[in-house]
Order: C-alpha cells, then sequence, then structure tokens
C-alpha cells in the first residue's frame, strides 16, 4: 500500500499543544480569555456532533452526499478564530467547522438536501458559496482580496482547501497572482494525507506543501492542523501580514497538517486504500480531546460544563435538522443553471421529469427520490 507523504506525525511542524494538551511552546501561546477558549472547544464539540448526525441522515436518505470533517475541526475553527467577522471565507466542502464558528445558519443543510438556496444563505456570514469543483475557489479567493486591496478596504480573505487542490492549475495560478499583486489573501491548505484515494507521496515531489510558497515570493508555514492553537496562531499572525498599516499586504501560505477520520465523502470506502491502523494512530492526537485536556488541566473545564453544553449542541442541531426537513426538494431546480441554453439532453429530461410529476404527482416523486 501506497503510503501518504506522512504517516506519523511530523517534527517540523508549528506546535502550542502536544497531543496530551500540555503546552509546549509558551511563546506562542495566543492571547485569548478564557471564554474564548471554552467558545473554541464549544464549536469543536458542536461540529463533531453534527458530522455524526449529517452522516446518519444521508444513510438514512434523508440527505445527500456528505462530506465528513472529522479530525479536522481544529484547523478549520482555529483559523477562522483568528480572523475577523467582516474577513471574507472561502472553502472547499469539507470546512463546516467554518461555519460553525461562524454562526452556521439552518439553511445550509438545505444544500446538502439539495436546495441550491442553501449557498445563499452563508453569504451573510462573509462565506462565500462552497465550491465543488476541486481549487476552481482559488482563484476567486484572490480576485476578492485584490478587489479589497484595491478598495482600501482592510479586510482579508482566507481560502480553504485540501492538499488535493494543489495538483490544480487554478492552485498555481491563484498563489502566483497573490505573490504578484500582493494580495490579503490567506491560503489554508488542509493537508490530510489524501485526496480521496491518492496519497500526498504520490501526489507531489515537494517535502511539504508550504514549501510550494516559496516559488511565488511569499512565506509558507507548516503547522500541527490538530492543534487548533496553533491554527490560530499562525493564521493570526497571517492576517497581521495581509491588513498592515502601510497599506502593503501579504499574502501567506498555511499548510495544517492533520487527518480525516472518516471517508472522502460518504460515497468513498477508504478501507479500500488506507490502514486502520494509521487512522487510530491519528485519533490519539484528536484536537477536541487535545483541547479538552488542556481546558481541564486549567479549571476552565468539568463533567457538569459538559453536559450542559452537550444539552445546547443537541438542540442546535435538532433546530437546523426540524427547520431544514420540511422544505422538501424540488427536483426541477436541478436543471436550473446549468446552462444558459439548455442542451437537447437536459431539455428531454426536463421533459421526462414534467411528465413524471403529471402522472404520480410531487409527493409521490419526492418520496421516490427520498
Amino acid at each position: 500500500m501506497t503510503r501518504p507523504l506522512f504517516d506519523r506525525e511530523p517534527d517540523d511542524v508549528v506546535q502550542v499543544l502536544d497531543r496530551h494538551g500540555e503546552i509546549v511552546s509558551p511563546a506562542l501561546f495566543p492571547d485569548l480569555e478564557d471564554e474564548a477558549l471554552v467558545s473554541m472547544y464549544r464549536d469543536i464539540r458542536a461540529s463533531r456532533r453534527l458530522d455524526e448526525r449529517l452522516i446518519s441522515l444521508q444513510r438514512q436518505g434523508r440527505m445527500g452526499t456528505y462530506a465528513s470533517l472529522a479530525g479536522q475541526e481544529g484547523a478549520q475553527i482555529g483559523s477562522t478564530y483568528a480572523v475577523e467577522e467582516t474577513d471574507q471565507l472561502f472553502y472547499q466542502y469539507r470546512e463546516h467547522g467554518a461555519l460553525v464558528a461562524r454562526g452556521m445558519p439552518w439553511e445550509y443543510l438545505l444544500y446538502w438536501m439539495g436546495h441550491e438556496r442553501g449557498n445563499t444563505a452563508i453569504g451573510d456570514a462573509n462565506v462565500f458559496p462552497l465550491n465543488i469543483a476541486i481549487g476552481d475557489h482559488i482563484p476567486h479567493a484572490v480576485g476578492w482580496s485584490w478587489a479589497a486591496k484595491l478598495a482600501g478596504d482592510e479586510r482579508a480573505t482566507v481560502v480553504h482547501f485540501g492538499d488535493g487542490s494543489t495538483s490544480e492549475g487554478d492552485f498555481h495560478e491563484g498563489l502566483n497572482f497573490a505573490g504578484v499583486y500582493d494580495t490579503p489573501t490567506i491560503f489554508c491548505c488542509h493537508n490530510n494525507g489524501w485526496a480521496i484515494s491518492t496519497p500526498a507521496g504520490a501526489q507531489t515531489a515537494a517535502d511539504t506543501y508550504a514549501q510550494k510558497a516559496t516559488a511565488y515570493g511569499f512565506e509558507g508555514i507548516r503547522v500541527d492542523g490538530m492543534d487548533p492553537l496553533a491554527t490560530y496562531t499562525a493564521v493570526e499572525a497571517a492576517r497581521e501580514k495581509a491588513v498592515t498599516d502601510d497599506g502593503t499586504p501579504r499574502p501567506t501560505l498555511i499548510e495544517a497538517v492533520q487527518y480525516r477520520y472518516g471517508a472522502h465523502t460518504t460515497a468513498d470506502d477508504p478501507t479500500a486504500y488506507r490502514d486502520e491502523t494509521d487512522v487510530e494512530y491519528w485519533k490519539r492526537r484528536d484536537p477536541l480531546e487535545r483541547l479538552e485536556r488542556f481546558l481541564r488541566n486549567c479549571s476552565l473545564l468539568d463533567d457538569e460544563r459538559l453536559e450542559t453544553m452537550d444539552t445546547e449542541i443537541e438542540a442546535w442541531i435538532s433546530g437546523l435538522i426540524d427547520r431544514a426537513e420540511p422544505e422538501g426538494a424540488e427536483p426541477r431546480t436541478m436543471f436550473e443553471h446549468v446552462y444558459e441554453t439548455p442542451t437537447e439532453r437536459i431539455a428531454a429530461q426536463q421533459a421526462h421529469l414534467e411528465q413524471l410529476r403529471a402522472t404520480h404527482g410531487d409527493e409521490a416523486l419526492l418520496e421516490d427520490e427520498r
């Protein structure tokens, strides 16, 4: 079996907390209030539980194909806490934790249930619509940040993507443009070791993804992506370079080294290409457990507070699902905005759908889809 770029925890990453929740780099510890640290943990815990519930919904046929975030919450939430709410976020499709940290709207679930309008609601949280095509959003993120610079708007752009995106031309074009035009862009590469079933070692000859920034004239940083405080510290520093008092921003590439516990999506079987022993190794470095140990050691978290937190999280998730499910799916919308002028095949499919609706009715059709 081909090994990924890393099969064990690398020793060249920025780290604040080790896997036992102990501070290993006091000088890098972020200046955060106690409640902010607890809030960060709460969002990581909420993201993990939301992930479990959404996978269950998909297995029950109540939601479409879904990309799990388990194991990667620390980098997603740590990075989002490190920037301002007015900063623009771009992401691929796995970074649900960034939305949780921004107060995920209930409409977001609609997207995974087949409603494109679920992508619209997240705009109110300064989050660009999620992107399924690998890496296509990277040039858009750079363009957005360049526009902010030209307008004198002191906002940074954070763009999330997986290690697989670095093999796409959009990645290289985006980073090259950012380097040439000094855009206030923070590139967050979530290196989970696998681009679906392709290991990182079969995808690049580089020792790290962070070093790719050197070719485009700016800094690359490699962090422990399963340490939310390390990611926070790195992104906070990157934002300081992106939004400067003298108006000379610089981009940064951050490689967050982490591991996804589950499948690439609910349509994938990871047992076909990776060893379960590797998964168990990385689970012992879990971002949720790591931060929990730290907070308990600091007397900021105990069983009673956790119980209250879990009750609130369950109520929040149930509220999201209860709001989203009654909306139902609208099959005819799948044909909208595919082409400016529908092709013959699209037209034929639309006609077939309308014939089914006329024969069986909307409710029967929706039940069949479920």
